[in-house]
């Protein structure tokens, strides 16, 4: 994960060298001090995928370049065989596998992902993008945080939330939790 993270910092700097941002003004697109972004360039922090989403938004180009240095060229259709889709791990517990990462100008981003269990765990880290959010559970079981609420869902439980409201999720159990995670704006 270390050099995804340097990977990710590297294309963020050559984002804001190219399009001559500021590094004050791309700390402020995702919220947090200039200090704690210039960490995430260097590769020693890690960034949200809903900050990816922020920034690529913004600034016109797509998470999916971002994330794993793949232009989308696909314009009619793309394909993702089972397990085949680009993934990144965002840390030891979250892994993202990209279901429209080929798709040129996709209007959603949909997402595999996986959480695993963290034994004895109760912290859950938040976070808050703009627009909708569709969750379904493929398998094993989460509790899924809105807006103060916990929500527990099982395998083949769905959910539609405004992803504006602080989320964040856990895998409950001893095993994995793997669902579809669909966002738009």
């Amino acid at each position: 994960m270390d050099e995804q993270l340097k990977q990710i910092g590297e294309r963020l700097r050559g984002l804001r060298d190219v399009l001559d941002i500021p590094v004050s003004e791309m700390a402020e697109t995702i919220g947090i001090d200039v200090e704690k972004y210039q960490h995430i360039e260097a590769g020693e922090m890690d960034i949200t995928i809903s900050n990816l989403m922020k920034i690529a938004h913004k600034y016109g180009v797509s998470a999916e370049e971002l994330m794993f240095a793949e232009t989308p060229r696909m314009k009619s259709y793309f394909v993702v065989r089972k397990g085949q889709g680009m993934s990144v791990e965002r840390t030891k517990a979250y892994k993202y596998q990209s279901l429209v990462s080929g798709f040129v100008n996709h209007k959603a981003d949909v997402f595999i992902v996986t959480v695993e269990p963290k034994p004895g765990a109760r912290t859950i880290y938040k976070n808050t993008h703009a627009g909708q959010e569709f969750n379904l559970v493929l398998e094993g079981q989460m509790e899924l945080y809105i807006g103060g609420k916990t929500i527990v869902l099982n395998e083949g439980d769905s959910i539609y939330f405004d992803s504006s409201k602080p989320h964040g999720m856990l895998a409950i159990g001893d095993k994995a939790v793997r669902f579809l995670a669909f966002t738009v704006e």
